[in-house]
């Protein structure tokens, strides 16, 4: 009975510990697992997206300094007709001015600037300075042919026509158009690194 009694004894002392251990190793990994550190969430992208409105104003800074390309030509073939010198090389080179200045409208049409700041008023001006500019380029063409004829240039100076004075009247609408858009188009330039213009170079 003893021996029996002790048997039974170390058979519950085996159980026990296995038990004891089981629950040991349990608990450990449990533990492990709180104690593990979390996965690093990604960080956040610091990238900025890219500000439109510095596109758009590189594309129409590029329309731009084409505003100016046919100016000298324009100056020297008016000077020309003045003083009646080479009237059909002035008619020409002002009719071609006309077509540049309503190229770059067209050409303005097409270019996206909502982004812009003031742009409705900008575009606005723009589009009537180079109108005003091709009107009174194809009205000193005109006056060119006039005053190719008889008795156009008395004393070596051309005569007064009415062409004339519509391409001063239109001249001056250009002027007042082009100080508009300066105004508008200089700060955002600025802003941007782009190229400042005056009046003269618009």
């Amino acid at each position: 009975m003893v021996l029996i009694g002790a048997a039974a004894l170390a058979v519950v002392g085996v159980l026990i510990g296995a038990f004891v251990g089981f629950g040991g190793e349990s608990e450990s990994n449990g533990g492990g697992k709180e104690q593990g550190a979390a996965p690093a969430s990604p960080e956040p992208d610091k990238t900025e997206a890219p500000d439109p409105a510095e596109a758009q104003a590189k594309e129409l800074d590029k329309l731009l300094e084409r505003s100016n390309n046919s100016r000298a030509s324009v100056i020297k073939a008016v000077q020309n007709i003045k003083s009646c010198k080479a009237l059909a090389a002035a008619g020409t080179d002002l009719r071609a001015a006309a077509k540049q200045r309503n190229g770059l409208v067209t050409s303005l049409g097409e270019l996206d600037t909502g982004a812009l700041p003031n742009s409705a008023q900008l575009n606005s001006a723009l589009v009537e300075a180079w109108k005003a500019s091709a009107k009174a380029d194809s009205a000193y063409a005109a006056w060119a042919k006039q005053v190719s004829g008889k008795k156009g240039c008395p004393k070596g100076e051309a005569r007064s026509t009415k062409q004339q004075a519509l391409g001063n009247r239109a001249s001056g609408e250009a002027t007042a158009a082009k100080k508009k858009a300066a105004s508008l188009w200089n700060p955002t330039a600025k802003k941007y690194g782009l190229a400042e213009r005056q009046i003269t170079q618009l």
